[in-house]
């Protein structure tokens, strides 16, 4: 088929490679002419593994090609998605939707044959319903141009794996104007259909819920544990001992049972908060009052790692030497969006400490958000002669680091892990005085 993908960040990019990848014709579309500049020399501006080689075969085989010019998409594609970004609105909780209202209004009077759009994006519910109306009314094929909604449920540093093989692919359909979009998606979708992948219709407004319930719900789980990890740490219990146990339990399963610094990232925080304020809108608050808790759970672990460096440092961070091991938010991403990592370095910063952060990937990013922060080469360099080491992203680069030949280079044997991703043992038989969040301090 002959699709456009409207918006190249990290969901656009990757679902346009990845459509490619599944033999159609690809066409992606972005405002930003330096960006599309890069993609189309065949460079990720991101990282994302096994994206770059994913792009540039099929830039080189003529597959996928990228354009500033919406005209040339809607004259090119019968299928257009729509992948750009709906980030938190400034002093509020709310999502906002400029770019996708743009999209809409740049692209339904230029389809002048019948076409099928599908939304990809994360976007309150009832917006599916509203941006329907909206291209039928400015489509010159009215009501031949029929909207869709199909949530990504991508995991950053698995998204090509994601895009190529989903757990399921969900369909939001206007029920009053059903048309041609569950046909068309089932031929966009017929690879991954063919190997059983469930695929599930429902109304636009579930579709909508189906993906910031799903990411409300791992919040929830994630702030669940580091709230009995608050308990576990004035108790002397062991929560990552307490995770495995209940995790047996099938119920419940041990996925994102990790007690640590929390989430971040560009989904989780935002969406969580955008749910809350559209249930709001919809006078329906009280049903996700606990949202407010679980974000509140989450930063309170932030405190609490700059509470525990300050202790482990003397009692003031003013000119005290900590090494930040990670930036993003998670490992195998360059993404610093809401990056506890980050925001923690930054905190210990601005308290008078001498911060050195090191991170694989993330590096640049991270220099865009706090280009005060001292960044060094390596997690090597970033330890030299410091007080205190905080590993605050899970990298396996930091988990495989040698404590013996570590503590030789910093002034005190002392880690705070964050991630509670460290082979306890072995640093602690290596002399280092070993911190958990919500384990046992040695």
């Amino acid at each position: 088929m002959r699709i456009s993908v409207f918006g190249t960040g990290y969901l656009g990019a990757t679902h346009a490679a990845g459509m490619a990848e599944l033999g159609h014709e690809v066409i992606g579309v972005d405002i930003d002419p330096a960006k599309i500049e890069r993609l189309q020399r065949g460079e990720v501006p991101f990282f994302e593994p096994g994206l770059p080689e994913l792009l540039r075969k099929h830039v080189d085989s003529g597959r996928l090609r990228f354009t500033t010019d919406a005209a040339e998409a809607a004259e090119f594609a019968d299928v257009h998605f729509i992948g750009v970004g709906t980030p938190q609105k400034k002093g509020e909780n709310a999502a906002d939707m400029r770019f996708v209202d743009a999209v809409i209004d740049t692209l339904a009077p230029l389809l002048t044959r019948p076409a099928v759009i599908l939304g990809k994006s994360t976007v309150p519910v009832g917006t599916a319903a509203r941006l329907a109306a909206r291209v039928r009314e400015l489509a010159p094929v009215g009501e031949q141009a029929e909207l869709g909604w199909n949530p990504e449920f991508l995991r950053e540093g698995f998204a090509v794996e994601d895009t190529l093989r989903p757990d399921r692919l969900v369909l939001g359909i206007d029920k009053a104007h059903p048309g041609r979009v569950e046909e068309v998606a089932r031929e966009v979708y017929a690879d991954a259909i063919s190997r059983d992948t469930p695929f599930l219709t429902t109304d636009l407004a579930t579709a909508e819920l189906v993906k910031v319930s799903a990411n409300a719900f791992l919040a929830t789980k994630i702030s669940f544990i580091n709230a009995v990890a608050e308990v576990c740490e004035v108790t002397g219990a062991d929560v990552a001992d307490l995770a495995d146990a209940i995790g047996h339990d099938v119920r419940i399963g041990r996925k994102f049972l990790g007690a640590g610094l929390g989430f971040g990232g560009g989904c989780l925080p935002k969406d969580i908060r955008a749910f809350m304020a559209r249930a709001g809108e919809l006078g329906v608050d009280q049903a996700l009052t606990f949202l407010r808790e679980v974000d509140n759970v989450n930063m309170r672990r932030r405190d609490h790692v700059v509470d525990l460096a300050a202790r482990e440092v003397g009692g003031s961070l003013k000119g005290a030497r900590i090494a930040v091991l990670g930036a993003a938010f998670k490992p195998n991403s360059d993404d610093v969006r809401d990056s506890p990592a980050l925001d923690i370095a930054g905190r210990l910063h601005l308290a008078g400490s001498d911060v050195r952060v090191f991170d694989p990937e993330a590096m640049k990013n991270a220099e865009q958000v706090w280009p005060t922060l001292n960044f060094a080469e390596s997690a090597l360099t970033a330890c030299l002669d410091v007080d205190l080491v905080i590993v605050a992203t899970e990298w396996s680069e930091f988990r495989e680091l040698d404590p013996m030949a570590l503590k030789g280079r910093v002034t005190c044997p002392v880690v705070i892990d964050g991630r509670n991703c460290l082979p306890t043992e072995q640093w602690t038989d290596a002399g280092w005085r070993y911190i958990g969040l919500g384990r046992h301090a040695s």
